[in-house]
């Protein structure tokens, strides 16, 4: 006997598709999204980049490793959804402790599986990210139109995922000490920052340059983190009044808070760009680096012009602004993730750059 039906994704403008419930059964509004990488999807559902989206996997089997106690990215994870063509609710793999639908039903994300995924990529590619409605498989599309008309859209994600108190991770025989701004950090920073010998303390993302200045740091980093970079006022502002005293480094909305700092323009890309092996040109040596991303803004190439930042690096696939320095104030960003795990190694030697910055 068929499994019927009983979950139904509708978007804004009345396409929808149905499928099979997993994870909890809430009605969500959510942006949806699309991410390519073959594996990570523990990490993906625990980067806190993702919070209020749906994830439409793209490789097809979901599910079937389970969900390991060190993989997580956060401790609590707020991503909106997944969307995938088949989900696995047997794991195979002697680290898995839970499986990902028991997760998902813990931390409130919906699921929806059974979806011709490589369909609704395209979909997705050709019309842009939109906003869906995951629900139940007996609303009608008119009313799940209604019901994405009626719910706001939420500006306030970094507010909500980033820390509320400081957070000390500190090292045996620290050399350096780095203050992240937490925009929505995800854990592997933080491991890959004490793995060059750098305490952490991690502060929220309202934090005051006074307050940074009064934690006697080495460095600043400032995190990735969820939505539009120019609704995180109070990070810029504290980047402008941090510039020139201290080495800093941002990584992908870091990136992006850099750039709005030093007075460029950031705009929103038709679908973003995430997925684990996007081709980026280091300028600075002419080398190709397959990075991982998570994105759904960029700087405006021309409003850069106008700053005392300049362009490191180029993603081959549309042109877009992946990295920007500024060597007289010891500045520097990329939007990729350096640190990404499962993800390509070779970009790592970013933290040594911040290391060898806060040595000089």
């Amino acid at each position: 006997m068929l499994k019927k039906f009983d979950r139904r994704l509708i978007f804004e403008d009345g396409t929808y598709y149905d499928g099979y419930s997993f994870g909890s059964t809430t009605e969500k509004v959510l942006e949806i999204v699309f991410n390519t990488s073959m594996v990570g999807y523990q990490e993906i559902l625990s980067d806190p980049s993702y919070t209020d989206q749906g994830v439409v996997m793209t490789y097809p089997l979901i599910g079937n490793y389970g969900m390991a106690d060190d993989d997580y990215e956060t401790d609590i994870p707020t991503i909106g959804g997944f969307i995938v063509r088949e989900y696995n609710d047997e794991p195979s793999n002697f680290r898995s402790k839970e499986t990902l639908a028991a997760v998902m039903e813990q931390y409130d994300i919906v699921g929806i599986s059974g979806i011709d995924t490589r369909q609704l990529t395209r979909y997705i590619r050709d019309v842009g990210s939109r906003r869906a409605v995951i629900t139940s498989v007996e609303t009608s599309v008119e009313e799940g139109i209604e019901i994405i008309k009626n719910t706001p859209v939420k500006t306030d994600a970094v507010s909500r995922v980033s820390h509320k108190a400081i957070c000390h991770y500190n090292m045996a025989g620290a050399k350096k000490t780095v203050v992240a701004i937490d925009c929505g950090i995800k854990l592997n920073i933080v491991r890959s920052l004490n793995s060059y010998g750098i305490n952490v303390i991690v502060v929220p993302y309202n934090t005051d340059a006074k307050t940074i200045e009064k934690l006697h740091p080495d460095g600043i980093f400032i995190s990735n983190g969820p939505g539009d970079p120019t609704d995180v006022t109070e990070t810029i502002e504290t980047i402008k009044n941090l510039i020139g005293k201290y080495p800093i480094f941002g990584i992908c909305l870091g990136h992006q808070i850099i750039s709005l700092a030093y007075g460029a323009k950031t705009y929103k890309l038709k679908f973003g760009h995430r997925g684990g092996n996007h081709p980026v040109l280091n300028k600075k040596n002419g080398k190709i680096e397959i990075t991982s991303q998570n994105h759904s803004y960029a700087v405006d190439t021309e409003s850069l012009k106008a700053t005392k930042l300049t362009a490191t690096h180029i993603n081959i696939l549309d042109n877009t602004i992946e990295g920007v320095e500024c060597v007289e104030d010891k500045v520097f960003g990329v939007q990729y993730h350096p640190e990404s795990a499962p993800g390509p190694q070779d970009s790592d030697y970013l933290f040594k750059c911040f290391l060898d910055l806060m040595e000089e």
